[in-house]
């Protein structure tokens, strides 16, 4: 019999210093410099910040707490912390816990061994992580004590961003400045704009003996060989299937510590494809979001452990079946409760949305590339285009209800939904769009849901910071060239509500190429695209240029996201990664297939071979049995030579790939390294149709992915 359960609502948040707490135990005038600073981005004066760290403190030790640490995101795209106690000595030489103001704003952690780009050099060490008072702090429950967790920046000694956060926050602000100034048209009392973010995140459990026993799952987060067994999902029986008991229990475990640290969990289920799993929460201001999400893959692989299971994000761990994904839910809300991408029931507000719906057409459209370079890493490559993952082609779904009303305002026609229609202008009648308005399309990368829009194409594994400052950043100077021609309209004598119809009128003709309600799959679609000049970018190497582009630097420097040295690193960053994620399966690859495989194979070679010699020597060497086992070797000594061959080549190529200096040429490289290593995974899964399974040396997807 289970044993009762605590609401949720009764120990949801308990782990975080929030708002709520803060009222509670800070003077008024403390705690209202404190709701200024996170409202209106005043600075945080000394005297405040002490106040805060004291009750802060106090809060963490009561709960167990015996260290604090600056929990921040370097351009690893994973999480850093450096933990420090909170013990110093007093006046009188006597042991004490204190937390300064100083303390809690700024930290001083080693920057020399994270990437930079360039920024910084190796030697240069200093950089300095400050505190983000607009993500709650937190406590991290660990079984040997607890600790204190401040979200901060990250930036280098002479001011240049060092980290993921840092970026974001800046496209937060930059977006909200050009949302108000569109919306101050329509007369929206809104005084702040935000993007909110809902997070699905997919993975896959499989049980931590066979991770241990598979190096290229330890080392690359994917399995580089392995057939898949008869049955995996091709009979679609696993999608929102029972839950297997053990990731039952996991699941629970992760939803209770999240609902601790306030990570609004809400949906978990099966996927599509064996072990593997999906957990959604309900949709958060965007920065808040994307911690929650960086502090949940975090727990998840601890939890993991613990529960003798190996969770894996990596966005393709297995072959021939669905890879995981992110999908990033994102919309934009004003301080006033408004969803700007909620169509709306009045006119007035439905031509609010029509703004922001095309605005954000615009801003995929002309930022395509840089959306594409946003998801860019050797894992998602393995993902985009198969099984369920959209394209590597950036493309917009809204479905037939509002693709016709776009359709027919471009045209100046009159839209027909029920009883409803869109007339002349548009502002005399305007159909009201229900929420649900059309069918989902599992195949887009960036698709209209209803209120929100969903960016499908970014990896499980992938922090959401850097697509989301891209496409906060590709909005803002969107809504501003559409503010800016509706403001010239109105200057040369046209009445606001006429100018915004010319204005989108003019946006959907130029940006239209990008909207596509179709299959993503097809070959049809990859060769429409073609026709319409839609960038097709399949590689990394390739995406990543974009960064390099006049078009990037004009719109990360003009909103002041990025300056020219930080996209550059940003590149280097990137690219540099791509290069060591392939070298590492290359080399992994070529270890496995010269140690375990290679010799499994000639084991069973060698046990074939004695076991023809004694049928010879009893039945003769006409007999069946023994040509059968003879072609069995035959067959797998030309496999085993093959094997050598292409190991050989993989190595050759990779040494060529090693020499190449020029940082954009080595990435082209390196995709020669992965096609080989590719090669040498087609002998060595021939090779486990045929090597016994009792020889073969590393678990099989039919261990790993049927059942759990």
């Amino acid at each position: 019999m289970s044993k009762p359960v605590k609401p949720v609502s009764s120990y949801f948040g308990e782990n975080i210093f929030d708002l709520p707490k803060m009222q509670q135990m800070l003077p008024k005038s403390a705690y209202e410099k404190i709701l200024n600073v996170i409202n209106k981005s005043e600075k945080l004066d000394r005297d405040t910040a002490n106040i805060v760290a004291i009750a802060m403190k106090d809060w963490s030790i009561a709960k167990g707490c015996t260290h604090y640490t600056h929990w921040f995101q370097p351009l690893t795209g994973f999480t850093a912390e450096k933990h420090d106690s909170f013990i110093d000595y007093n006046d009188g030489g006597k042991i004490i816990e204190a937390f300064t103001g100083k303390q809690l704003i700024q930290g001083e952690p080693d920057a020399s061994s994270f990437p930079s780009g360039g920024i910084r050099a190796t030697f240069e060490a200093r950089g300095y992580t400050i505190w983000d008072p607009t993500s709650p702090v937190f406590i991290m429950e660990y079984p040997h004590g607890n600790t204190l967790c401040i979200p901060t920046v990250f930036i280098s000694y002479t001011g240049e961003t060092l980290d993921k956060k840092a970026p974001l926050l800046r496209s937060i602000d930059a977006l909200n400045q050009s949302a108000i100034r569109m919306l101050k048209h329509f007369s929206n009392p809104a005084t702040k704009v935000f993007s909110t973010l809902g997070v699905e995140q997919e993975y896959f459990l499989i049980d931590r003996e066979y991770y241990n026993a598979r190096p290229d799952l330890k080392q690359t987060g994917r399995t580089l060989f392995g057939k898949n067994p008869a049955k995996h999902q091709q009979l679609e029986d696993q999608y929102f299937g029972n839950i297997p008991e053990r990731a039952f229990a996991f699941m629970t475990e992760i939803e209770q510590e999240s609902y601790k640290l306030g990570i609004p969990l809400k949906t978990r289920h099966n996927e599509v494809a064996p072990n593997q799993f999906e957990v959604a929460p309900i949709y958060e201001d965007v920065n808040v979001a994307i911690d929650h999400n960086q502090i949940l893959m975090d727990m998840m692989d601890r939890l993991a452990q613990r529960a003798n299971l190996a969770v894996l994000l990596h966005e393709k761990p297995f072959a021939a079946v669905n890879g995981s994904g992110k999908h990033c839910n994102w919309a934009l809300a004003t301080d006033k409760g408004e969803n700007l991408l909620n169509p709306g029931k009045t006119p007035q507000s439905n031509l609010q949305f029509l703004v922001f719906l095309v605005a954000t057409i615009k801003a995929v459209y002309k930022h395509s590339r840089l959306l594409r370079a946003s998801i860019a890493t050797a894992h998602n490559d393995h993902r985009l285009g198969a099984n369920e993952a959209p394209p590597a082609i950036i493309s917009v779904f809204l479905g037939e209800l509002l693709t016709r009303v776009l359709e027919d305002l471009e045209k100046g026609r009159v839209t027909t939904d029920s009883d409803q229609a869109w007339i002349n202008i548009g502002i005399d009648k305007i159909p009201e769009i229900p929420k649900d308005n059309t069918d989902r399309n599992r195949t887009s990368p960036f698709a209209f849901t209803g209120n929100k829009f969903e960016f499908r194409a970014v990896g499980s594994s992938q922090s959401p910071s850097t697509p989301i400052t891209v496409l906060n950043t590709a909005m803002a100077e969107s809504l501003d060239d559409i503010r800016l021609s509706i403001e010239k309209a109105v200057g040369n004598g046209k009445d606001f509500h006429t100018a915004v119809v010319e204005v989108l009128r003019k946006v959907i003709s130029e940006s239209k190429k990008v909207l596509f309600s179709g299959d993503g799959y097809s070959d049809a679609w990859h060769k429409e695209a073609a026709k319409r000049g839609l960038p097709n970018m399949k590689t990394s190497p390739e995406a990543l240029a974009s960064y390099l582009t006049k078009e990037a630097e004009h719109l990360f420097t003009h909103y002041k996201v990025y300056n020219e040295r930080e996209i550059e690193a940003i590149y280097h960053i990137d690219i540099e990664n791509y290069i060591k994620q392939v070298e590492i399966e290359a080399q992994v690859a070529k270890s496995m297939a010269t140690t375990l495989y290679f010799s499994a194979a000639t084991t069973y070679i060698t046990e074939l071979s004695q076991t023809v010699e004694g049928l010879k020597s009893t039945l003769g060497r006409g007999n069946n049995g023994v040509k059968t086992i003879t072609g069995v070797v035959k067959q797998l000594s030309s496999l085993v030579s093959s094997l050598h061959e292409e190991t050989s080549a993989l190595e050759k190529t990779l040494a060529s790939a090693r020499k190449v200096e020029d940082i954009k040429k080595k990435g082209t490289a390196y995709l020669a390294v992965r096609k080989q290593t590719e090669a040498v995974r087609t002998i060595v899964d021939s090779l486990e149709e045929i090597v016994a399974n009792d020889l073969w040396p590393v678990p099989k997807y039919s261990d790993m992915i049927v059942g759990l």
